[in-house]
């Protein structure tokens, strides 16, 4: 693997990941909503991706390159696609709302606002991305592991797209408001979207465990599961969802898992 040209990309990669962000920036200060950097998210995973395709050319296998490249870009797409239509026309992420009261108001939040959501969810992109950017470099060709690592990427995927579809349609019908949603992939996790974030993430993981240093990459995948599970993602749904509590929530919460799928439990 050619390092200087790596070093390059990394380099490179990070800039474009910036850009992305201070895009959804300053479209968040002109409509005074910044729950549009949660549509850069995978957009700006794509964007990285796309921009370590095109600078790994004649170094890293073509195959690999290819098949990580579309991987990342697929489920980017499809997550920036969904979490749009979700929000349009919707107030402030209250999460967003919540951060953002923390600093006083005027320029002094926008700036906190800059630091805060924007440039930390780039730093954090171009982190979790490492694994994919080294993919792209390794001139080793395709091997079970990467096989294991695009299983892994489909049941994510699974989970993630399905989920999301399942959660909408129960939204969409006006008999459910207000209900807690418990069918389908929901009665095996309280969270099957961020679950199959996970496994995405470490299925693309493996397509960089040929690199003598793969172990300096495994921080990636972990941040990206902490983050999930521990972070922004599981505690703070589900602080919300305590704020606004619904008939048979708390029930649903002990009987069904908080991350893993597993069967529920019996009250």
């Amino acid at each position: 693997m050619n390092a200087a040209a790596l070093l390059v990309n990394l380099a490179v990669t990070a800039g474009v990941t910036l850009a992305v962000m201070l895009v959804a920036f300053a479209a968040g200060v002109r409509t005074g909503r910044h729950r549009g950097v949660d549509v850069a998210w995978g957009l700006a995973f794509t964007a990285l991706a796309l921009t370590g395709y095109g600078l790994s050319g004649g170094y890293g296998d073509p195959a690999r390159r290819l098949l990580v490249t579309l991987l990342v870009t697929v489920w980017g797409v499809r997550l920036s696609a969904h979490i749009g239509w979700r929000s349009r026309g919707a107030d402030e992420d209250p999460r967003y709302a919540r951060m953002l009261a923390r600093a006083p108001a005027g320029p002094a939040r926008t700036r906190y606002a800059l630091r805060m959501v924007y440039l930390l969810q780039a730093a954090l992109v171009w982190f979790v991305s490492l694994p994919v950017q080294v993919a792209q470099y390794l001139p080793d060709p395709l091997g079970a592991v990467d096989f294991a690592g695009a299983a892994l990427w489909c049941v994510g995927l699974f989970f993630e797209s399905v989920g999301d579809w399942q959660l909408a349609r129960f939204k969409a019908d006006p008999a459910h408001r207000g209900r807690v949603m418990d069918r389908g992939l929901w009665r095996f996790t309280r969270h099957p979207n961020y679950f199959g974030d996970a496994c995405v993430w470490w299925g693309l993981y493996l397509f960089s465990a040929h690199h003598p240093a793969a172990l300096l990459l495994l921080p990636s995948p972990l941040v990206m599961t902490w983050l999930l599970a521990f972070g922004s993602g599981k505690p703070m749904l589900e602080r919300q969802m305590a704020t606004q509590p619904r008939p048979g929530w708390d029930d649903y919460v002990a009987r069904t898992s908080g991350f893993l799928p597993l069967p529920p439990r019996r009250r």
